[in-house]
């Protein structure tokens, strides 16, 4: 085979599959949502965790945590169920009245209809091996299947609000509402 035909065939090739990726842009461009995802946001009472061995000081902190970012992403087209992600950053911190290095801890994701009612929750574990000297480990979450139904074609994503925060006991609910704050300096 002479080049000028073998280049002018990759050339065509070229252009076919050019001509290919065009026409599914097209139809990936009129797949896109036809509105917003819905809000993630992080409840402020379940932001945080303050574990004491004692009493209410910084000398008797055992355990902390704290959700540092969230963030979510979504598809939906037509009338079919919202497909989300939500991505999570925690911190957790281990203080001086800590007994161990391994710690489990607990947060959970709720989807609610915006401003009413919780359609699910489910609760997560994140085990923590603190191991060596560091005092704070962070921790990126990912959950991927997290589906929300939709009543039609024109239930847009801001219908709804992912919900995040720690599992704590009634102690730590109240201690957060109470506005103290014992944060670590970053060493």
């Amino acid at each position: 085979m002479n080049k000028g035909l073998a280049g002018a065939l990759i050339a065509a090739a070229s252009l076919a599959a050019l001509a290919a990726g065009c026409s599914s842009n097209r139809k990936e461009a009129k797949l896109k949502n036809p509105a917003p995802c819905p809000n993630i946001v992080v409840l402020e009472d379940a932001a945080r965790l303050v574990e004491f061995a004692g009493e209410e000081r910084i000398e008797d902190v055992a355990f902390t945590a704290e959700i540092e970012d969230v963030s979510l992403a979504c598809r939906y087209v037509g009338d079919k169920p919202i497909n989300a992600e939500v991505s999570i950053r925690l911190a957790f911190g281990r203080g001086p009245k800590a007994a161990t290095d391994k710690k489990q801890y607990g947060y959970w994701v709720a989807v609610t209809r915006t401003n009413r009612e919780v359609i699910e929750k489910k609760e997560f574990i994140v085990p923590v091996d603190f191991g060596g000297d560091d005092a704070v480990e962070r921790v990126r979450q990912k959950i991927g299947e997290i589906v929300i139904p939709r009543k039609g074609e024109q239930t847009s994503g801001t219908n709804f609000e992912v919900v995040v925060g720690l599992v704590l006991t009634p102690q730590q609910a109240i201690y957060n509402r109470s506005g103290k704050s014992l944060k670590f300096p970053e060493l």
